[in-house]
């Protein structure tokens, strides 16, 4: 069972190119899974059926799990099974007919301008560090990245003449995303002055270096992140891909198409990215004020 699971953790880091931070949940939710198998006495992965599946969730249910979680355990099981039946060690999936469990689908939470524009101000402009958060900062908001895609960016995948960027983003797709001048502006700064002083005598086609010249964790973006929106008065915890959620949020909110912003933000399914149709109240108001004609009359007869 072990050497099966280190070949299927290979084939994720190799062939599906996954991020670390997925690799990371996989391995954890599959020894977990494995460690309740040990348990039950179930000493081969073909011995696991449809009811072996039940009891386990059965299991996480009593351990107090959240929805959430128990869905992803569950999805790991789930491609787990699909690289056995792919490579021929099992003839049917034990998890075929599981069905994940329903989920509350909270709205995501983003930030408003104000709070955008305070934190990119915040990042101190006389320090290399200071350069290349503002950096980073400007092309979070501006381009909807992904944290993984962020640190992983090289040199060559940025061009500062058109504003584009080619991204890898999951299961190693190719997308262009875009950013505005005020992001291209931080960049060029931190590539002429920030980047050299923190690569030093080092040699790296990475982006984004720390201290030392090397490339950036995605674990520095979350540290950066919660000691300017702490340093700023931002009070609501601040995660890397709540900029991505600000980024979709007011496009959609200035009018963007939303197969645009499916886009741009790399989405396979447009229901991924329908989830930020939601609007600010202001907005919402703003626009029926200025679109419903009996609005127009009654608010023209009030004044």
């Amino acid at each position: 069972m072990q050497q099966v699971f280190n070949r299927y953790i290979n084939y994720l880091e190799a062939e599906r190119n996954v991020s670390p931070y997925t690799v990371r949940n996989y391995t954890t939710d599959l020894l977990d899974f494995f460690q309740f198998l040990g348990a039950k006495g179930v000493g081969s992965l073909k011995e696991v059926d449809r009811y072996v599946v039940r009891d386990y969730l059965s299991h996480l249910i009593g351990r107090g799990l959240v929805k959430a979680s128990i869905a992803r355990k569950l999805s790991a099981i789930r491609s787990f099974y699909r690289y056995l039946l792919r490579e021929e060690m099992i003839s049917t999936s034990p998890v075929a007919t599981t069905s994940s469990p329903k989920l509350d689908r909270r709205l995501p939470a983003f930030l408003t301008v104000e709070e955008v524009e305070k934190l990119l101000e915040a990042p101190d402009l006389s320090t290399p560090q200071g350069q290349r958060d503002r950096a980073l900062l400007e092309l979070l908001y501006a381009s909807g990245l992904r944290v993984s895609e962020l640190v992983s960016l090289n040199l060559e995948q940025v061009d500062l003449d058109s504003r584009e960027i080619r991204v890898w983003g999951k299961g190693a797709k190719e997308r262009i995303t875009l950013m505005g001048k005020p992001a291209a502006r931080a960049l060029s700064a931190y590539l002429s002055q920030g980047r050299p002083e923190l690569l030093g005598e080092k040699r790296s086609r990475a982006l984004f270096l720390n201290r030392y010249g090397e490339r950036l964790t995605e674990r520095t973006v979350q540290k950066i992140l919660d000691d300017y929106a702490t340093k700023v008065g931002i009070g609501k915890k601040v995660h890397p891909h709540m900029l991505r959620h600000t980024f979709a949020t007011h496009l959609l909110d200035g009018g963007a198409d939303l197969r645009v912003v499916q886009e741009l933000l790399g989405h396979a399914n447009l229901s991924s990215t329908q989830i930020y149709t939601h609007v600010t109240k202001s907005q919402a108001r703003k626009v029926y004020l200025s679109a419903h004609p009996m609005a127009q009359e009654t608010d023209d007869k009030s004044g």
